[in-house]
């Protein structure tokens, strides 16, 4: 199958054209003929699969064909009301879904707009004055720029929520039914809602019970599977040496790019420092630093000018990275849907990807819970010269202290309340908030499949 047979405009295939794409991955194939039907989808696939083209194209080509609502004219002294909505969690994931928009959207005369806190919202608010529409948002700024009425929505054509089940997690559920709340009726000959995620979870399905009228469920891969190319391993080392074997690890096989995550804020820094201190370039990315720096310092790893790219969770979903070769796991995160999200990073678009977790004795529980997940185990292997001391005993795991169980505050990502989170189980603890996290998503320029 080929994009030509999908149904979508000239100008759009001529934009797949231009990224080098010629066939649709399986859930692009599965999503946008269902989509262009106007039905509404809930539909999820491995991450690195094309979730974002998926419904990026058929949302574009059904703004281009479809006439506005409202002749695309401004409703009174407010804004011109916005025709298509698309909701993430987050920040990075926020722009390279807009990048997206625009770059499918290119030859076509729409226009959008990406708004995220974090950043000031005057140049926000000035862009909206300009007519928008495709906007992209995540939740938090999106109410700001309500309350200050620069945006309308009482004209939507089409709602997605993209990482719908990290929405959830980081307590956007609230923000979300206020938002929905301002939309126009859903149903048939109205508003269109498209449900995209790398995971389903209960939780999700209850959404769409009341969200989505008679959807299409398109499910591609198992739920929450790891990708098939990415290659898993475990070595077991004491945690005092973890920072040592990395260090083993990156200079003896000449690692270029490593994306390598903490479950901390604090651990990220410290190990930045740390492994700067042995010579090998590395800059951390995570809720505390600015959006500024966030972008720099993905900027500086994608262009090869950092070997290393610590990062929280805030980096588990939807960032893209061509042709990352290695996921380091430092520590293991708390809740198992996160490693899978984490070593999705690399192996993307059909390449071949390497996913490494040090596990200290303390994270064994947390290993097994995410063998559970996956229904496997994961081969392990000791390190020569780094063996682990069989006198230390393990220690729990405080999902506070040591699991980044911080709650997010309106301009720390996504633009969460504090307070608003839904409280997880982790693994050895009973209770605790989900950490910073983020994602992004772009084309690669390497595969021949949209992502």
């Amino acid at each position: 199958m080929s994009f030509d047979t999908l149904g979508l405009s000239a100008e759009l295939l001529r934009a797949v054209a231009d990224q080098g794409y010629t066939q649709p991955t399986p859930v692009q194939s599965q999503a946008i003929p269902v989509i262009l039907a106007g039905r509404d989808i809930l539909a999820g696939a491995q991450t690195g699969t094309g979730k974002t083209a998926g419904f990026t194209l058929p949302l574009l080509h059904r703004l281009q064909t479809n006439s506005p609502r409202n002749n695309g004219q401004s409703t009174g002294r407010g804004p011109r009301p916005i025709r298509a909505l698309v909701l993430t969690p987050t920040r990075e994931l926020a722009a390279q879904v807009a990048e997206s928009v625009s770059c499918y959207g290119k030859y076509l005369p729409l226009t959008s707009a990406v708004v995220f806190g974090g950043v000031k919202i005057n140049p926000q608010i000035q862009r909206l004055r300009q007519g928008v529409d495709i906007l992209v948002a995540t939740p938090g700024r999106l109410l700001d720029h309500v309350s200050q009425g620069t945006v309308d929505l009482s004209q939507l054509e089409i709602l997605v929520l993209d990482e719908a089940d990290r929405m959830l997690d980081m307590g956007f559920i609230r923000d979300i039914r206020k938002i929905l709340a301002l939309l126009p009726a859903s149903g048939k000959g109205g508003r269109q809602n498209l449900l995209f995620s790398a995971t389903f979870s209960n939780e999700i399905k209850k959404l769409s019970d009341g969200l989505l009228d008679a959807p299409a469920l398109i499910e591609v891969a198992r739920r929450n599977t790891a990708a098939e190319a990415v290659t898993q391993q475990v070595y077991l080392v004491d945690n005092r040496r973890k920072r040592e074997l990395l260090s083993h690890m990156v200079g003896d096989q000449n690692w270029q790019q490593v994306l390598v995550f903490t479950r901390t804020k604090h651990c990220a820094n410290r190990l930045v420092e740390q492994l700067v201190q042995d010579g090998i370039s590395a800059v951390a990315i995570h809720g505390n630093k600015s959006q500024g720096a966030r972008t720099r310092a993905l900027a500086d790893f994608k262009l090869g000018k950092v070997r290393l790219l610590v990062a929280t969770d805030i980096a588990a979903r939807g960032l893209d990275i061509d042709q990352l070769p290695h996921v380091i796991n430092f520590e293991l995160p708390n809740v198992a849907e996160d490693y899978v999200h984490r070593i999705g990073r690399t192996g993307r678009a059909g390449n071949e990807g390497e996913a490494i977790s040090l596990v200290c004795i303390d994270e064994h529980k947390l290993l097994r819970d995410i063998e559970v997940l996956l229904k496997c185990e994961i081969p392990r292997q000791v390190m020569p010269g780094y063996e682990v001391d069989p006198t230390i005993k393990a220690v729990p795991i405080q999902n506070g202290r040591n699991g980044g169980g911080q709650q997010r505050g309106r301009n720390s990502g996504g633009g969460q309340r504090t307070g608003a989170g839904r409280s997880r189980p982790s693994s050895g603890n009973s209770s605790g908030a989900r950490a910073n996290q983020s994602a992004g998503r772009r084309p690669s320029s390497r595969s021949r499949s949209a992502a």
